[in-house]
């Protein structure tokens, strides 16, 4: 006899999501929230047509007292360009923030990417299609500050 599976009965895993329409991105976007990295951690590569970002994602997944961070890897595939603003690239001492990520349409689905980042910064990619990616790299850790991000309410 079979059953549904129970919440129970997940374990704690590495994420490895995709998200091909704007409400997987949303979902996605939930996941990199607060998520840090250094300007030096972000690699356009035009030949695969990919716009990679290795950052320090908050585990918002993991609801425990202990404030932990997992290395993921944040792809923008179907990548045909990209532009920053706020963004000093290069710079190892650049520590930027993401707040969200969002897909503004274009024509026969292609469109924009953007990462919105904290400071007024912001990551555009231009993108054939939609197809953005989250896998965690490493096994998490505990977040140096030991603190959770905390947002003034509007």
């Amino acid at each position: 006899m079979s059953q549904d599976a129970r919440f129970e009965d997940a374990a704690p895993k590495p994420l490895n999501l995709g998200a091909m329409d704007t409400d997987d991105l949303a979902v996605l976007s939930a996941l990199v929230q607060d998520a840090v990295l250094p300007a030096t951690e972000i690699v356009f590569s035009r030949k695969e047509r990919r716009l990679a970002l290795l950052i320090n994602r908050l585990r918002h997944e993991d609801d425990t007292p202990q404030v932990e961070r997992v290395q993921s890897l944040l792809a923008i595939e179907n990548a045909l360009g990209v532009k920053s603003q706020g963004v000093t690239r290069g710079d190892a001492e650049t520590i930027l923030q993401i707040l969200a990520i969002a897909f503004e349409p274009g024509a026969d689905g292609a469109g924009f990417v953007e990462i919105t980042l904290a400071g007024d910064g912001a990551i555009r990619a231009e993108v054939e299609a939609l197809e953005v990616r989250v896998k965690d790299v490493t096994r998490p850790y505990l977040a140096p500050s030991g603190k959770r991000p905390d947002h003034p309410l509007e």
